[in-house]
């Protein structure tokens, strides 16, 4: 079910609201641009500093806009159980295809209390979850053991969003876990290397800002021609790096203004880009025609 390339969308802010014209604006670039799925609020869309009401409704937007033409996988990751199970419920009511939840962040449980996490979460929907692990922003990585009981315990636990950079635990994963579950990458630099080695496809913070490029790299990847994924890659590794030479998603917001497509507006804590940092991505986007 998850394959390809999958864009963790920003959620564009004017004024301290949502922008909900700027995002309906993005969605319809990821689905022209033929990726095979959206992620609403996920982290990279500053999921933590919406409110309960607007990250329900974001995701609401989302599913009216998609209109079935691209999966919508809706961020519902908390530190909290109970908060993420809300939301996971408030998204499959809202008819999301399925749910990205990442690991609890700052209260750092053990291996056995992220089980008992993602197994309450996953009895309390029917809905296809994606875990996702990222312990350099969460404090705790999802062990590859725990991965691998969490998809024999529960069927509607389907995917892996794995941003350890990592291509060792990339392939102890793909050993570990059933061959019907899928191994996503959640970093844009290292999407070519975990598909060499058993992913399936990315959930890309880049593809905010290039997705059709990014789907030709993915693409040419999972068809074995690693030659012209290779080259790709290494193409748009420059902003694969700058996008995140400040916290995601403040450069990817700065690049799309810049663009034209919306205010690079962040919620406390995060600030906008300091000019340093600006000038960097700015020169790379015009060494790669990205205007």
């Amino acid at each position: 079910m998850f394959k390809g390339t999958m864009t963790a969308l920003v959620t564009p802010f004017k004024d301290g609201r949502v922008d909900t014209r700027a995002f309906e604006q993005l969605i319809e670039r990821q689905i022209a641009a033929g990726l095979e799925g959206i992620v609403p609020v996920g982290t990279t869309g500053e999921s933590p500093t919406l409110s309960m009401e607007e990250h329900l409704r974001v995701i609401e937007v989302a599913i009216q806009v998609a209109r079935k033409r691209t999966l919508v996988v809706a961020g519902t990751g908390s530190n909290s159980t109970a908060e993420a199970i809300e939301l996971t419920q408030g998204a499959e009511k809202a008819k999301a295809d399925a749910v990205l939840i990442v690991a609890p962040y700052y209260n750092k449980p053990s291996q056995e209390g992220l089980f008992e996490h993602f197994s309450a979460i996953a009895r309390s929907t029917d809905l296809p979850i994606i875990l996702y692990s990222i312990p350099g922003r969460c404090g705790v990585e999802i062990g590859v053991e725990t991965v691998a009981r969490l998809a024999q315990a529960h069927q509607n636990i389907r995917a892996l969003k794995e941003s350890s950079g990592s291509t060792d635990r990339l392939s102890l994963l793909k050993r570990a876990v059933p061959e019907s579950f899928s191994l996503l990458s959640g970093d844009d630099y290292m999407t070519v290397p975990f598909i060499s080695v058993g992913a399936v496809g990315v959930i890309s913070v880049a593809s905010n800002v290039v997705p059709l490029r990014v789907k030709k790299m993915v693409d040419a990847a999972l068809a074995g021609d690693f030659a012209s994924a290779q080259k790709q890659h290494l193409d748009l590794y420059p902003l694969f790096k700058d996008l995140f030479i400040e916290p995601n998603p403040v450069p990817s917001k700065a690049a799309m203004h810049r663009q034209g497509w919306m205010s690079d507006e962040v919620r406390l804590p995060l600030v906008k880009m300091s000019e340093g940092a600006r000038e960097k991505l700015f020169l790379t986007l015009d060494q790669l025609g990205i205007n």
